[in-house]
């Protein structure tokens, strides 16, 4: 498409678009993360050494504190707080509605992720070096359930966001395709 004779509305529905998209794609990385520990990760080390255990997750706290899991992360927020503002310009409507709902979903999660589970990664990795805790069963056990049950809860939140923001694009696209503004 030649930009250099598309209107300014057709220029900010593309951008709108990119933006929708963009927030879909950012919010499934996370939920990836999410789901990889539901369905992989922690049901692996279920048979492990506690030591082991525990080591294995200090390291992953330590190692997903990166730069770009955290662009990730908040982008993941930020993208769609723009896409629903960019939305309410236009009047809101059903995608804008749906655009919030994706928002208070993945807000929702990174609300578990920072009053549940970063605590308790917190406390596993204040108990120390592995080799030199006296019980690291009751480390484990004191980590272990409440921190998968906790990841499950803000799986399900970030995957329903993807679902809600998947939803803002298909009305978005119907809209588009009426050669309406999206409502």
């Amino acid at each position: 498409m030649d930009t250099s004779t598309a209107s300014p509305r057709r220029t900010g529905r593309d951008a709108l678009d990119a933006v929708l998209i963009t927030s879909t794609v950012l919010m499934g990385l996370i939920a990836g993360v999410y789901y990889c520990f539901t369905c992989a990760i922690m049901p692996a080390l279920a048979d492990a050494d506690d030591r082991v255990f525990i080591d294995f997750l200090q390291r992953v706290n330590d190692t997903i504190e990166n730069p770009v899991f955290f662009l990730s992360f908040l982008g993941a927020f930020l993208v769609p707080l723009a896409a629903a503002i960019m939305q309410r310009r236009r009047g809101g409507g059903p995608v804008g509605r749906w655009i919030v709902t994706a928002l208070v979903l993945y807000t929702l999660s990174i609300v578990t992720t920072v009053a549940f589970n970063i605590p308790l990664n917190e406390d596993l990795s204040d108990a120390g070096a592995p080799s030199a805790i006296a019980d690291p069963a009751a480390v484990r056990a004191d980590f272990e359930d409440p921190w998968i049950a906790w990841n499950i809860v803000r799986t399900l939140l970030a995957t329903a966001a993807i679902g809600a923001m998947s939803y803002a694009i298909l009305l978005r696209g119907r809209a588009r395709a009426g050669h309406t503004d999206g409502a």
